[in-house]
């Protein structure tokens, strides 16, 4: 009976079960079947991790069941139920678990992230309109970032959620900025300091709740992810705070198509824990009561070969192919790609300003 369930699930995304095409699923352990059946997209992620079904296409297997909007019969679950009375009940994204994220995602291995990302170590989406490949296309992103802040030599910028420092780098190299980036994990600071070194930069492991001082300019790039619904206003609040009356504000993330009351039940346990996409109501409702969005770009296609670079930089790279991790990293990436390919999550860029710039902001030539 579960079996003929997911088998009619699957056939309205012509998906086969045990097929010969590259994006049929085949089913190695009927323990699948029951995992699926019972725990969803959990079950789902877990049994492919441990090699219970398989596809050789899983990105374009998981791209024809978001696009034909089948995502939601198989997520809907007893873990994702639990999801959500734990985050009506909590603050998922407290400050007591703001390093939680940096501690086991973060601070994984760091020749993980060198062979998987570019040589600046950037980890977010990359801007690929004239790019022939993914040094290009990230060298693009940060200076259509440093263009869109209108950076000048002398400007003190923050950095929230720096990651590896590549931003603040390369606005420090090419537009002489002075720069503080704050981060949850001690790896990307260590790292990102000996990136940074006779530069005008510091980098600091922080939760943004304790920043104090004020800004020219403020820039995130994919850290709103791990703010969480219930610290929106509170996450605001302080940029608006941290910055100078005639500043701006750059807010890169990924969002929703849809608002959700929760996460994938899957990549919250294996990947990024405490995460949570917001939509464009909640990012409206939070930017009401603190600043004037400028501008929006939406640029998520581009998410799609950006992860999928990565994944292949990681296929070329990571040596033990039977181990569970690398099963459970080519799930994420390649799961993740399907989801922008299919326009299910988007990649916005925000340009906030206190009050509003007199006579309006001047978007540059994108």
């Amino acid at each position: 009976m579960k079996s003929r369930w997911i088998e009619s699930t699957l056939k309205k995304a012509d998906i086969q079960l045990d097929g010969d095409r590259p994006w049929d699923v085949k089913i190695l352990n009927p323990k699948a079947i029951r995992d699926i059946a019972l725990k969803g997209s959990l079950g789902a992620g877990e049994s492919y991790v441990e090699g219970t079904w398989d596809v050789e296409k899983l990105d374009e297997a998981f791209y024809r069941l978001f696009e034909a909007r089948l995502d939601g019969g198989i997520a809907a679950s007893f873990p994702q139920l639990i999801w959500k009375i734990k985050k009506f009940f909590m603050n998922p994204q407290s400050k007591g678990r703001a390093f939680q994220v940096g501690e086991e995602h973060y601070d994984l291995d760091v020749d993980l992230f060198k062979n998987m990302l570019d040589s600046k170590m950037v980890y977010s989406c990359a801007y690929w309109r004239e790019s022939k490949n993914l040094e290009e296309a990230q060298e693009a992103k940060l200076d259509l970032v440093c263009k869109k802040m209108g950076l000048k030599p002398g400007m003190k910028v923050l950095d929230v959620g720096s990651g590896f420092g590549g931003f603040l780098i390369h606005a420090a190299k090419n537009y002489g900025i002075k720069g503080t980036g704050i981060t949850v994990s001690k790896s990307q600071r260590d790292e990102a300091s000996k990136r940074a070194q006779g530069l005008d930069i510091e980098f600091k492991l922080m939760d943004y709740r304790d920043l104090n001082g004020k800004w020219d300019r403020i820039v995130s790039i994919g850290q709103f992810e791990h703010v969480g619904s219930k610290n929106y206003s509170t996450y605001l609040q302080k940029m608006k705070q941290c910055l100078s009356e005639e500043g701006l504000m750059l807010l890169h993330t990924i969002g929703n198509d849809k608002t959700y009351a929760g996460a994938d039940p899957w990549m919250e346990k294996y990947i990024f824990p405490n995460g949570e996409i917001p939509s464009l109501t909640q990012m409206a409702k939070a930017f009401e009561e603190t600043f004037i969005v400028e501008d929006l770009h939406n640029f998520g296609a581009d998410y799609d070969k950006t992860l999928m670079a990565w994944y292949d930089n990681f296929e070329n790279t990571f040596p033990d192919k039977n181990s569970s991790f690398y099963r459970m990293w080519k799930y994420y990436l390649l799961t993740c790609a399907a989801a922008f390919r299919a326009r299910r999550l988007e990649l916005w860029q925000f340009v906030l300003s206190p009050n509003g710039v007199p006579g309006g902001y001047k978007r540059p030539c994108l």
